[in-house]
């Protein structure tokens, strides 16, 4: 894993996030007569011509590729939706509902299925133009984190890209803040009388919840 020698590095690389979201499911429809498929991961099929059927995103992938089948976007991949999740993006500071790995099954249709996904210029435009939305109220709450002192964040609807780039630096801010909080409270102990010194003394007695180091990324 990428983190493995850099505790506060990325958790995962994009090419680690792009292998996850081979595990989510999708939509073929196949152009070939096959039984049912037996994987460690569950079964699949059987396949019959013009049926479709859901997979996994990495036997989507391989079938494609071998030209066995035809991949159906989904369906927050209309132009329609993309253009009603960048509207509400701009318009409310929360992050809209997305798929948790959105942006890696949008590259990996882009790169191995574009002739299967309707007005692609126009998908890929506006996925980059939610990322760029995106990014920029993630831009603005890492602001509120160096301007103020905070012990617990909570993020809601981050995709896992979004939140494996924001991860570090958050963690770290979190960190030195309960450090430095930490520091104070110890030093305050040494003003006040020997019989609260002694039960200050064991450490600082912040609210339980300002211990937390809480880094949420929870989906819908």
């Amino acid at each position: 894993m990428a983190a493995a020698s850099e505790p506060h590095a990325s958790a995962f690389s994009a090419a680690e996030l792009e292998f996850l979201a081979e595990d989510e499911m999708i939509e073929i429809v196949p152009n070939l007569r096959m039984d049912t498929l037996n994987f460690i991961s569950g079964d699949f099929g059987p396949f019959r011509p013009q049926i479709a059927t859901q997979v996994p995103l990495w036997l989507a992938v391989a079938l494609k590729k071998r030209g066995k089948c035809t991949i159906r976007a989904p369906e927050w991949m209309s132009v329609d939706k993309l253009a009603q999740v960048l509207e509400s993006e701009r318009d409310s500071e929360k992050f809209q509902p997305l798929p948790f790995h959105y942006v890696e099954i949008s590259r990996l249709l882009f790169d191995h299925a574009r002739e299967d996904i309707p007005d692609i210029y126009m998908v890929r435009s506006l996925i980059e133009d939610i990322k760029d939305v995106r990014f920029h109220k993630i831009g603005t709450g890492l602001e509120i984190i160096s301007k103020e002192r905070t012990y617990a964040l909570r993020l809601k609807n981050l995709s896992a890209m979004e939140a494996n780039i924001v991860r570090p630096f958050i963690t770290r801010a979190l960190e030195t803040f309960y450090k430095l909080s930490s520091s104070e409270m110890i030093q305050d102990s040494d003003h006040v009388p020997n019989r609260q010194a002694q039960a200050t003394n064991r450490g600082p007695r912040l609210p339980e919840y300002q211990y937390l180091l809480l880094l949420i990324f929870s989906g819908n």
